[in-house]
């Protein structure tokens, strides 16, 4: 059993938290709802605290999965901060999608300490989290990971380090461009089916054994033809993490051209009033135009 803290009880973080304690992990809760931690002790046991240091402190591992950097800052650092709790020798790990640049920062500020800090985005989304089969990309020091991986473990299928500080959040970078393209393609190719007359559950099935198979259409396929997006990962976060990409790529030169007609996509998906529907609303766009 390890003593750790959790801070941010989001859609993600709440059943991850739960993971934890399910796992036999000591779990302190910090949410800036002070109802959500209450509601998560009541249903999970462990306790609940009034800021992210109460929660972290006398903690050997502390995780947070909050929205963006802003966020992340806001939980780790200052008076009433994660880091102010932390003693020497403890891990930080972050789940939240957010920036290189921030991850790097944390590091360092964590370094000062004698706090490892690892930057630890997910993929999986809500129901991933809910089924603790979450696919973890790390950066961060190598000591620190071979420590964190078997409690992260608790709510994941995939725990990977891989490579420096930074190294996480750019691998989920990579994630999410694919996943743009991704979906735009699978949502062109059903319109395209359902205006020819196919009986697209019979499509789906058959090319989802082909190359043509993805995560995307096993999971997302069938919902998108009945045009239904009312769950999963928002378009609002998608949209969020794209601009952490098109940032980055700013910097290393990378261009991005898919990426961004698919993010004007979204933007449209927006103005229609979807900015909570799935990322698969795309399919929107194309069967009501």
């Amino acid at each position: 059993m390890t003593k750790v803290a959790f801070l941010g009880l989001g859609v993600m973080g709440y059943p991850m938290a739960g993971h934890l304690a399910a796992g036999g992990h000591d779990v302190a809760v910090y949410n800036r709802s002070a109802a959500k931690a209450a509601q998560w002790t009541a249903q999970h046991g462990g306790t609940s605290a009034a800021t992210p240091r109460e929660a972290a402190a006398g903690a050997e591992m502390v995780f947070t999965c909050v929205g963006n950097d802003d966020d992340l800052r806001s939980v780790v650092l200052g008076d009433n901060g994660a880091f102010a709790g932390m003693a020497e020798g403890t891990v930080f790990i972050d789940n939240t999608t957010a920036s290189a640049d921030v991850a790097r920062e944390l590091a360092a500020t964590g370094a000062e300490r004698g706090i490892a800090f690892i930057d630890a985005p997910v993929s999986g989304g809500q129901a991933g989290a809910e089924n603790g089969v979450l696919t973890v990309m790390c950066g961060g020091d190598e000591a620190a990971f071979g420590r964190a991986q078997p409690v992260m473990d608790c709510y994941a299928r995939a725990v990977t380090l891989m490579g420096a500080s930074g190294a996480g959040q750019l691998t989920k970078m990579v994630n999410q461009i694919c996943i743009a393209g991704l979906v735009q393609g699978l949502a062109e190719g059903l319109n395209f089916g359902q205006k020819s007359g196919l009986d697209m559950e019979k499509v789906i099935d058959v090319i989802s054994k082909g190359a043509a198979g993805s995560w995307q259409m096993e999971n997302r396929g069938s919902t998108m033809c009945k045009g239904e997006f009312e769950f999963g990962f928002a378009v609002d976060w998608m949209r969020k993490d794209l601009g952490i990409c098109f940032a980055e790529a700013n910097n290393n030169g990378a261009r991005l051209p898919v990426a961004h007609l698919v993010d004007q996509f979204y933007a449209q998906v927006q103005a229609r009033g979807g900015k909570r529907w799935d990322t698969s609303s795309l399919m929107h766009l194309l069967a009501n135009d």
